[in-house]
C-alpha cells in the first residue's frame, strides 16, 4: 500500500469516527425530554440552560447532526473503496468495501454509539450542546434547503421541519420508559389505549340492546324513581312505542328534585320532566364521542344501528374505560372478563371480544362478522344460544352456561383447547331442543308497577 492509500484510510476512519460521534449525540438528544432539560438546569449542571433551550425546538440540532453524519459516512465508504480499488482481482474490489462498510455501520455506527448515547444521554447532551449549537449555526440553513427540496420532490404535503416520528416508534418510547422505570406498567397501557381510542368504534363499547335499563314515557315518576333504584343507574332512556322509539333520557336528579318540591309531582308522566336524547351512529369513533360529549355537556348517547333502530346506549363511563380500564361502582355486578379454572379451561365473558379471546389462547384469529364470544357462537350454531349449547372454533370448544337476569341471557360460556374439526366439517350443538325458537322475543324493558 502506497503512502496515499494509508491516508485514505486514516481519514475514513476519522470520518467514520466522527459519524459514530453524531449518532451518539442524536441518540442522546432525542433520549433527553423537556422536563429532564429543565431539571439538569435546575441542578446548576455546566451548559444546561443552552440544552433547555434546544429541546423546545429540537428539529434544526437534529436535521444539522443528521446531514453531516450522511456526509461522513459517504466519504469514509468512498475512501476505503479507493483504497480497494488497488486490488488485483475485480470481486474484491467490489465485495471486500461493501462487507467491510457494511460490518463497520452496522456495529460501529448504528449499535454502540446508539447505545452510548442512550445510556449517557444526560451527560453526552450537556457535553455536545455547545458544538451542536455551533454546527447548526453554520450548517443549519443547508439542511433547510435539502429539506425544502425534499418536501418539493415528495407526492403530497411535506414537513417544514422535516419528518417526525411516526405512532409506533410513539409505542416503542413508551415501551422503553415503562422497561427503564421511567413510566409504571398501568400508565404504559394507558397511553396505548389513547392511542388506540381513535381506531375504536362505538359498537365496540357501548352497551347493547339486550341489557338497556328503559322506562316507558307514560310510567310515574314515583315508578322512574323505583327503577332507577332497583337498577343503580341515574339516567335511563325512555321509550315511546318500543325501545327503537326513545323519546328522552329520565334523569333520576331530575325526578326526586321535582317530587322533593312537589310530593304530588310523583304521579306526573316521566315525559313530563325527561330531557332530549342525544343520538349517535354505532359506526362512530369513540374518540369523536367523547369530545361531542364534552362539548354538549352530556353523559349518555343513544346508539343507532344503519337501519335506523338502537342498537345500545353509550355513557361517558363506557368510553373512559377504553382508556383507564374498568370502572366499578357500587351498583356493578363485575364479571371476570376471564377466569382461569383448576381443570385449565376458562371461564370468560359473553361480551368478551373475540381478538381478546384469541389472544388469551395464544391463536391468531379473528371475524370480521361479529365482535363478541357470544356472537361467534351464535353466528356459528345459526341460531339463538341457550345453556348448554357449544361449538368448536379454532380448536377450542366454547360451552353456553346457564342464563342470568330476567331475560336468562348468556352471561359466561366455558372455553377449553380442543382438537380442531376436520376441514369442512359445522360445529354442532352438544344440546339444543328442537322446540327452542330461532329468536326471543324481546321482553318489556321494565315492568309497570
Amino acid at each position: 500500500m502506497s503512502t496515499t492509500d494509508w491516508i485514505f484510510l486514516a481519514a475514513a476512519c476519522a470520518c467514520l469516527l466522527l459519524a459514530a460521534v453524531g449518532h451518539t449525540v442524536e441518540a442522546a438528544f432525542t433520549n433527553v425530554s423537556k422536563v429532564r432539560a429543565k431539571e439538569l438546569a435546575e441542578e446548576g449542571r455546566r451548559g444546561a440552560e443552552r440544552l433547555q433551550g434546544m429541546v423546545q425546538d429540537p428539529a434544526p440540532y437534529v436535521n444539522t447532526m443528521l446531514l453531516l453524519r450522511v456526509f461522513l459516512e459517504t466519504a469514509g465508504v468512498v475512501l476505503v473503496a479507493l483504497v480497494c480499488f488497488q486490488l488485483p482481482y475485480p470481486w474484491e474490489r467490489v465485495l471486500i468495501p461493501i462487507l467491510a462498510m457494511a460490518l463497520v455501520s452496522f456495529v460501529l455506527l448504528g449499535v454502540a454509539p446508539r447505545t452510548i448515547g442512550r445510556q449517557h444521554s444526560d451527560g453526552v447532551a450537556l457535553w455536545a450542546s455547545g458544538p451542536t449549537s455551533a454546527l447548526a449555526a453554520v450548517f443549519g440553513p443547508v439542511a433547510q434547503l435539502l429539506i425544502l427540496v425534499g418536501n418539493a420532490l415528495t407526492p403530497g404535503k411535506g414537513y417544514v421541519e422535516g419528518p417526525f416520528s411516526s405512532e409506533a416508534e410513539l409505542r416503542e418510547l413508551v415501551d422503553m420508559a415503562e422497561e427503564r422505570d421511567l413510566i409504571e406498567d398501568g400508565e404504559r397501557k394507558m397511553i396505548h389505549s389513547v392511542f388506540e381510542l381513535g381506531d375504536t368504534v362505538v359498537r365496540e363499547v357501548m352497551v347493547p340492546r339486550t341489557e338497556m335499563v328503559t322506562i316507558e314515557h307514560d310510567n310515574s315518576l314515583r315508578q322512574g324513581i323505583s327503577v332507577a333504584l332497583r337498577s343503580g343507574f341515574s339516567r335511563i332512556p325512555v321509550t315511546g312505542e318500543d325501545v327503537d322509539d326513545i323519546v328522552g333520557v329520565f334523569y333520576l336528579k331530575d325526578a326526586v328534585s321535582r317530587t322533593f318540591d312537589n310530593p304530588g309531582a310523583g304521579e306526573e308522566p316521566v315525559e313530563a320532566s325527561m330531557r332530549q336524547p342525544s343520538f349517535c351512529p354505532d359506526s362512530k369513533p369513540v374518540d369523536d364521542l367523547l369530545r361531542q360529549m364534552q362539548l354538549t355537556r352530556n353523559h349518555v348517547a343513544v346508539v343507532v344501528d344503519e337501519f335506523g333502530g338502537t342498537a345500545g346506549l353509550a355513557t361517558i363511563e363506557d368510553l373512559l374505560e377504553e382508556i383507564v380500564g374498568e370502572i366499578v361502582d357500587e351498583y356493578d355486578q363485575e364479571v371476570a372478563p376471564a377466569e382461569k379454572l383448576a381443570d385449565g379451561s376458562y371461564r370468560v365473558s359473553a361480551r368478551l371480544s373475540v381478538d381478546d379471546f384469541a389472544e388469551l389462547f395464544g391463536i391468531d384469529a379473528e371475524d370480521e362478522d361479529v365482535d363478541t364470544v357470544l356472537g361467534l357462537v351464535a353466528k356459528e350454531l345459526g341460531k339463538v344460544p341457550i345453556p348448554g349449547s357449544s361449538i368448536v372454533w379454532n380448536g377450542i370448544r366454547l360451552t353456553a352456561e346457564q342464563g342470568a337476569g330476567r331475560r336468562h341471557a348468556i352471561a359466561t360460556l366455558l372455553a377449553a383447547a380442543e382438537t380442531a374439526p376436520e376441514p369442512g366439517s359445522a360445529p354442532e350443538p352438544e344440546s339444543y331442543p328442537e322446540s327452542q325458537p330461532e329468536s326471543q322475543p324481546e321482553s318489556q324493558p321494565e315492568p309497570r308497577q
